[in-house]
């Protein structure tokens, strides 16, 4: 049970597809992050934490319920959502969630975000909530025509013949028709809402606040202004929102690569900027020191620096600048600031850790997967995992101390990296570790409690797309 000597407020922050290794609290030296850097000084960093399982719906069951997606059972895909893959499901009817658990337990909860999959038909993320805003207007969200896209603006970001059967690059473009400034931006838009939340319920406490937003995922884009932070003066080429998955060099080339990069690194930024207004908020309002705030992402995502300069997260690319993700706790008590921890770390963890801060008693009251990330901070308290695993889709990962492996559902190896003598996952060692393959095979196995399920691939083509294309091209 925690020890804090009041319920403090509980705040979870996501941010979509950010890596580790592009925050400066992380390490990189190129890259503006000065809230997010604060916030690390006053802070428990952990080092070593990754997802459970990914991408985003799979990683968020995990974080509202605290129990596991892995290894993605009882998958069956629902009608008309935006992705289709194993794992990519609503929470189950008969599993509790954290917010019903703080409501029961005298919580005030609240929940915004732009992550469109949220609320997609058949979803059931809402649940536990008082308060919830669903921030429009990001990549896939079905919110204004696409048909309004002139090809003048399509011009802009390559052949418009060929954006116009692409029907994710044309919802893109109509639903950001009126961002003329960064105010107008969905990250804006997602922190002046959780602004306003803790300043409407300042007096309401305790309280739980969700903020999720989905930059710096693709569409990649960011604002003039943060853009020109990291862009080459004078480029000319066209701008890629949104990158096929996979080799880079099949696509764009070295200048429209580091370009998107540079969009990437704005996108990071613009979220460092909002998070900071936010936390100077919740200290002008006296709510820092009663509030527990943790800042993490779902994952990150590749961007040509791996062995096969693959660009984006294609299911296989199980790579650390995919599977490596920040996370950072902020404790009312001031315990593990600026410190920081390399235990093995699932975001599954922060759930548990919400659960010990909020009093309730995760092994009488609530049944979750993850361990409390304060018992580690304040007593030393943590059962050391050996190992992690993950699944994306058909792709499975094991990671320890030593090795890192990349397989797919039928037990093949794709990938082994030597982490002692290659950290950053360059040199493929496969050939000669099949004793590592078996071990990490049976690791796997055991967490997905003897076998894996293996789905069908759902085919689901652009019917959009192809009826866009088609339109007058005189609009």
């Amino acid at each position: 049970m925690s020890t804090l000597k009041q319920r403090p407020n509980l705040i979870c922050i996501i941010s979509d597809t950010l890596r580790a290794d592009y925050m400066g609290c992380y390490g990189n030296k190129k890259i503006h992050t000065p809230n997010l850097d604060a916030f690390a000084a006053e802070s428990a960093v952990f080092d070593c934490a990754y997802p459970e399982s990914l991408p985003t719906i799979p990683a968020r069951r995990a974080l509202h319920t605290g129990r596991r997606a892995f290894p993605f059972r009882g998958y069956k895909p629902l009608r008309w959502l935006t992705v289709y893959q194993a794992g990519w499901q609503p929470m189950d009817e008969d599993e509790d969630t954290l917010a019903e658990n703080l409501v029961e337990a005298g919580y005030y909860t609240g929940f915004v975000s732009d992550t469109q999959p949220y609320f997609s038909p058949g979803m059931n993320f809402t649940r536990g909530f008082y308060q919830w805003e669903f921030v429009r207007g990001q990549l896939k969200d079905r919110w204004r025509s696409p048909a309004s896209v002139s090809t003048e603006r399509l011009a802009r970001y390559g052949d418009p013949e060929k954006l116009r059967h692409n029907s994710m690059v044309l919802q893109y473009l109509a639903n950001t028709a009126h961002v003329h400034s960064e105010e107008d931006t969905t990250t804006a838009r997602v922190f002046r809402w959780a602004m306003e939340f803790i300043d409407d319920n300042r007096h309401v406490q305790p309280f739980y606040l969700l903020i999720d937003c989905w930059d710096p995922h693709e569409a990649w884009e960011a604002p003039a202004s943060y853009l020109e932070m990291y862009a080459k003066p004078g480029y000319k080429g066209r701008t890629i929102l949104h990158p096929i998955y996979g080799p880079v060099d099949e696509q764009m080339s070295q200048e429209e690569l580091e370009h998107t990069i540079a969009n990437y690194c704005g996108l990071v930024t613009l979220v460092d900027t909002w998070f900071g207004h936010f936390i100077n908020k919740l200290k002008r309002l006296g709510l820092w020191e009663n509030s527990v705030v943790v800042f993490l992402s779902d994952h990150g995502t590749n961007l040509a620096d791996n062995p096969e300069r693959i660009i984006g997260k294609p299911h296989y690319s199980l790579y650390p600048g995919l599977m490596h993700i920040p996370l950072m706790v902020h404790f009312p008590d001031g315990e593990g600031a600026g410190c920081r921890f390399d235990q093995l770390v699932y975001n599954v963890d922060v759930t548990a850790t919400l659960y010990e801060c909020a009093g309730i008693d995760v092994h009488s009251q609530v049944q979750i997967d993850g361990q409390s990330l304060y018992s580690l901070v304040k007593y030393g308290r943590w059962k050391e995992r050996e190992y992690l695993t993950s699944r994306f889709d058909d792709t499975v990962w094991c990671r320890d101390k030593k090795w890192w492996v990349i397989m797919d559902v039928s037990g093949k190896p794709r990938a082994v990296f030597n982490l002692q003598e290659d950290p950053h996952c360059q040199k493929n060692v496969l050939e000669s570790a099949a004793d590592v393959v078996e071990k990490a095979w049976k690791r796997i196995l055991d967490d997905a409690g003897g076998s894996l399920p293996v789905y069908e691939k759902v085919r689901r083509t652009d019917a959009l797309g192809r009826l866009l294309s088609r339109r007058d091209e005189s609009v």
